[in-house]
């Protein structure tokens, strides 16, 4: 629910801004937080994860930007963007953003067909605005409610209402697709590089998570559902939620260097899309 330029700038805001009154308070004293009610197990799940992630994911991820060109690594993110655009296309509908719905139709459309497959945004450079919608988004817009924060070991952070986008974006992905089109020895290189893909996009983020942040933990959560709050009011808080952005940041370390960070332009999560 936002263009690419609007989401840029709240991440900027998140990872630049410290809870300086937060970052004086024990880990051990907090009280529990009435989001994340199941936070011992989450924090496990968050543990298990990273260490997956730092022994096979990271390496990989750091050998794929360091020898890959930017020529090769934007069109194959291109690519896979543009594989999940008509779950975004589909969202926009449900979500009665009927013009948004039709726009992101033409998107996908064109830069399958002209821009060969995806690798090129050229919708993009005739004006179609990329966006992210996704069911989670869809459902909160049609009123239910969020629920618990929950870790999902491997796929990263959600809550009970986004838990309902992992099926929805499986079988509306151009991927799910291309399984029926193509052989086995075809397919599983391009799942791989989709992760490896994934996880470079995000690399920056997560060093400046691992670099500032007092609690990581608490910087993934805080961020991910400050981001969520973001995405489905189209970047338009309401006071009461714009207020609490400024009031409840990441819990960082405000002596930590956060000015030379690129960011990606999708979601600022973990493993997750």
């Amino acid at each position: 629910m936002r263009n690419k330029c609007q989401f840029k700038w709240v991440v900027v805001f998140l990872l630049l801004s410290g809870c300086i009154g937060c970052a004086s308070i024990s880990k051990d004293v907090q009280p529990t937080d009435p989001h994340d009610p199941y936070e011992s197990f989450n924090r496990k799940s968050y543990r298990f994860t990273d260490e997956i992630d730092r022994r096979y994911l990271e390496p990989i991820a750091d050998a794929y930007l360091a020898h890959a060109p930017e020529a090769v690594r934007r069109p194959v993110n291109n690519f896979y963007r543009n594989l999940s655009y008509p779950g975004v296309a589909l969202n926009s509908f449900l979500q009665g953003k009927v013009r948004q719905g039709i726009s992101d139709t033409l998107r996908f459309v064109i830069n399958t067909t002209v821009g060969i497959f995806g690798l090129a945004d050229m919708a993009g450079h005739m004006g179609f605005a990329e966006n992210d919608e996704d069911f989670g988004q869809t459902l909160a817009v049609w009123g239910v409610h969020a629920g618990s924060y929950t870790f999902i070991p491997i796929y990263g952070p959600s809550t009970q209402r986004d838990v309902a986008d992992i099926p929805f974006s499986f079988f509306s992905d151009g991927m799910l697709f291309l399984a029926y089109a193509l052989s086995g020895p075809v397919l599983a290189p391009l799942a791989l590089l989709r992760v490896i893909d994934k996880r470079a996009s995000l690399s920056g983020p997560m060093k400046v998570r691992d670099q500032s942040a007092l609690d990581p933990y608490l910087f993934v959560r805080e961020a991910f559902l400050q981001q969520r709050n973001f995405l489905i009011y189209d970047g338009k808080l309401p006071g009461t939620l714009y207020d609490q952005l400024l009031l409840d940041e990441p819990m960082m370390d405000m002596g930590g260097s956060r000015n030379d960070v690129t960011l990606p332009h999708k979601k600022f999560l973990i493993l997750k899309k």
